[in-house]
């Protein structure tokens, strides 16, 4: 006597919803603006970041943001304070006049 089974195999895959990766922010371009010893105009951006991770120094503001911005004409210099903390600062190059008299 022969038995007749009739077996159906099925995926052993589940269906799958779709993923909930692949979403990205945009990038905020924070970082140093201005280089040591460049010359800058008052107002310029030095420093965009988050949080005070660089200092501000002579003639240099912050803003409410934590960015740093140069208040004088001059020339940027960065420079530690203390062991472990940077600040950077902005000293006023002589004008022109000046250098010729």
């Amino acid at each position: 006597m022969m038995l007749n089974l009739d077996l159906q195999f099925f995926a052993q895959k589940k269906g799958v919803g779709s993923t909930k990766n692949g979403r990205d922010s945009i990038a905020k371009r924070l970082g140093v603006k201005r280089a040591d010893g460049q010359q800058v105009t008052g107002g310029s951006i030095l420093v965009r970041q988050r949080g005070t991770s660089i200092h501000p120094g002579e003639n240099v503001g912050i803003g409410g943001d934590d960015t740093l911005f140069s208040k004088v004409d001059g020339v940027v210099k960065f420079e530690r304070r203390g062991k472990k903390k940077k600040q950077v600062s902005v000293y006023a190059s002589e004008s022109k006049e000046m250098q010729e008299a």
